[in-house]
C-alpha cells in the first residue's frame, strides 16, 4: 500500500492575504422530523402557528409534512449563523403541538409498515403549492416514501469577489485572465466542487453519524445490514448509511453523465435530464385511475432539484427563474455542501467544529489545482465513498487514487495536514482560533476512530438499548436546551411578523385564479 502524495501547493502563495476572506458568507439548512411522544413519525399537519411552509423564509417543510427544514439567511461569521439557527429551533419548538419533539438523527424515527403513513408535505391550494406536493408524490412513486424521511444538513458558502479578482490576476493562462469576473468566478467554484467530490470520503468519515438505522426503515427492502440489538440494524464499521445505497440514491441519475467540468456542460446535462423521458418512470404512468396526476412528468428528473448530489453550484433565482436559468444568467454565487449528516449531539444538528472544518476544506478545494473530473476517476471516487460509508472505521479501510491504494487513516492525515495553513489563515481573518481547533478535532478522529461521531452513535445506541431510545433521549435533552435558550422581544416580534406575512403571501397566491392547476401543469409539461 503506497503513501499518499502531498499536493505541491501546501505553501501558500505570498499574495494570499487573510484580509481577502473577511467577506465570506455562510448559511445553514437543517432538516429534522417531527416525532410523536410514542416515537413514531408525526401524523399532524405543520403547526399553523409557524406560518405557511410555502412562503416562510426560515421555517418550512421538505419532502414529508413532518420533515421540517430550518434555514438561516447568509451570515458574516460562523457564530452568527449558528446563533440564528438556534433561534429558529427555539421558535419552532415553542409551537410544536401534542408533545412532539424534533428527531435528532439523520435516519428516521419509527415508521409504520405502510408508506402511506408518511404524509406528503402540503402547501395549500395555489398552483405552485399543489405543484410542490405533486413533485413529492412523484418522488414517492419513483423511489418510495421512506427514502424521503432522511434528514441532512446543507452548508452554503460563498467567497467575496476580492478573492476571485486576486486569483484571476495571478493566472498565467491568457484565456482565464480574459474571462469576465462572473465567468471566472463560476470557473473557480466548479474547481472547488470537483475537489470537494474528490475529498467527499474524508467528509463522510469525519462527519458521518448514521452507522445504524431503525429496523422499520428497511421494511420491504433487501439489505445486507446486521442486527445491532432488537429493532436496530447496522454495519460494524459503517459511518454514514445515509450517504450509501439506502440513502438518497437514484440509478437513473447515475446514467445521466452530468459533469462538473464547466458550467455549460453541467447545465446542458441537467436540462437534458429534465427533458428526457425514462422508461421505468413512463411505466408508472402520469395519472392514477381517477385521472389525478401522480408525477409531474415521466422524465429522468421531474424538476432540477430532484438531482441528488453531494455539492451543488447555486445562484439565487429571481422571480420566475429556474435554478438553471439563474446560473445561466448570473453564474455561480455560492456552493451548497450537502454531504453532511445531522450531528445528533448538537441541538441544532451542527456545531462550530463541523462548520469550521467545512470552511477550511472549501477554501482548500478552491485554491488547489482541480483538473477535469473524468469517468475513470469518478468511478474511483464512488468506490471510495462506498468503502467509507460501509466500512470507514475498519482497520484496513483504504482509498484508491491515481497513485494507488492508501490506508484511509494515512490518506486522511495527509489531507488534514495540507489544510492546516488555511485554518491558520482563516483564524487570522476572523481573529479566532476556531478553524485550527476544528482541524485539530478532525485529526483526533483520524488518530482514534472511537472519537468519530459514527463510533459514538454506536456506543450510545448500545448503551441506550436501541435507536429509538438513544434518539428519544437526545430529543428530550435538545428540547430542554431550546426551552432554556433566551429569545429577545425583538426576535420574537420578528418571527411573529414572518408568520403573519407568510400566511398573507400564501393567501394571495391562492386568490390568483387566472389558471387552473390542470392548465398550469400542462404548461410546465
Amino acid at each position: 500500500m503506497s503513501q499518499p502524495e502531498s499536493p505541491a501547493q501546501v505553501v501558500l502563495p505570498t499574495w494570499v492575504d487573510s484580509s481577502l476572506f473577511k467577506g465570506m458568507l455562510r448559511g445553514i439548512e437543517r432538516e429534522s422530523l417531527r416525532m410523536q411522544s410514542t416515537g413514531f413519525l408525526s401524523q399532524a399537519s405543520h403547526p399553523k402557528a409557524l406560518g405557511s411552509a410555502l412562503t416562510h423564509p426560515h421555517i418550512t417543510t421538505d419532502y414529508a409534512e413532518a420533515l421540517m427544514e430550518f434555514i438561516t439567511p447568509p451570515q458574516d461569521s460562523i457564530q452568527k449563523a449558528l446563533d440564528y439557527l438556534t433561534d429558529v429551533h427555539a421558535i419552532a419548538h415553542r409551537h410544536l403541538e401534542h408533545d412532539e419533539k424534533l428527531w435528532p438523527l439523520s435516519m428516521p424515527c419509527m415508521l409504520d409498515d405502510s408508506d402511506d403513513s408518511i404524509r406528503l408535505a402540503q402547501y395549500g391550494s395555489s398552483n405552485i403549492g399543489r405543484f410542490k406536493t405533486l413533485y413529492r408524490h412523484g418522488l414517492g412513486v419513483r423511489y418510495g416514501r421512506r427514502m424521503q424521511t432522511i434528514s441532512g444538513v446543507h452548508y452554503n458558502l460563498s467567497f467575496p469577489d476580492s478573492v476571485f479578482e486576486a486569483l484571476q490576476q495571478h493566472e498565467t493562462d491568457e484565456h482565464l485572465k480574459n474571462l469576465s469576473l462572473q465567468d471566472y468566478r463560476s470557473h473557480r467554484y466548479f474547481g472547488l466542487i470537483r475537489n470537494f467530490i474528490r475529498l467527499s470520503p474524508l467528509v463522510i468519515f469525519l462527519l458521518g453519524a448514521s452507522p445504524s438505522v431503525c429496523q422499520c426503515f428497511m421494511t420491504g427492502r433487501e439489505h445486507h445490514l446486521l442486527p445491532l440489538l432488537k429493532g436496530t440494524l447496522f454495519l460494524p464499521y459503517a459511518t454514514a448509511l445515509r450517504m450509501g445505497d439506502f440513502g438518497y440514491q437514484n440509478t437513473a441519475q447515475k446514467k445521466l453523465g452530468i459533469h462538473y467540468n464547466d458550467l455549460t456542460g453541467y447545465l446542458d446535462g441537467l436540462q437534458k435530464a429534465v427533458k428526457t423521458p425514462y422508461l421505468p418512470f413512463s411505466r408508472l404512468g402520469l395519472s392514477n385511475e381517477q385521472g389525478e396526476p401522480i408525477q409531474i412528468n415521466d422524465h429522468v428528473l421531474q424538476i432540477e432539484n430532484e438531482y441528488y448530489s453531494l455539492v451543488r453550484p447555486k445562484q439565487v433565482p429571481q422571480a420566475g427563474e429556474t435554478p438553471s436559468e439563474a446560473l445561466q444568467n448570473r453564474g455561480v454565487a455560492y456552493v451548497e455542501l450537502r454531504a453532511v449528516d445531522v450531528n445528533p449531539y448538537s441541538p441544532i444538528g451542527i456545531d462550530e467544529t463541523t462548520a469550521g472544518f467545512l470552511e477550511v476544506l472549501a477554501l482548500h478545494c478552491l485554491l488547489q489545482d482541480s483538473p477535469d473530473l473524468l469517468e475513470a476517476e469518478q468511478q474511483q471516487i464512488e468506490r471510495n465513498q462506498a468503502e467509507v460509508v460501509n466500512r470507514g472505521r475498519a482497520p484496513n479501510a483504504c482509498i484508491l487514487d491515481a497513485q494507488g491504494e492508501h490506508a484511509l487513516e494515512e490518506w486522511s492525515r495527509v489531507q488534514l495536514r495540507n489544510m492546516q495553513p488555511l485554518a491558520a489563515l482563516l483564524d487570522q481573518s476572523y481573529a479566532t482560533t476556531l478553524y485550527s481547533a476544528a482541524c485539530t478535532e478532525m485529526s483526533k478522529r483520524v488518530e482514534e476512530v472511537q472519537e468519530t461521531l459514527s463510533a459514538q452513535v454506536i456506543a450510545d445506541t448500545l448503551h441506550s438499548g436501541g435507536t429509538w431510545s438513544f434518539g428519544s433521549a437526545m430529543a428530550q435533552q435538545h428540547a430542554l436546551s431550546y426551552e432554556q435558550h433566551p429569545l429577545s422581544p425583538d426576535t420574537l416580534a420578528y418571527f411573529d411578523g414572518l408568520v403573519e406575512q407568510s400566511l398573507q403571501q400564501q393567501q394571495q397566491l391562492e386568490q390568483d385564479h387566472t389558471l387552473s392547476f390542470e392548465q398550469y401543469l400542462a404548461d410546465y409539461r
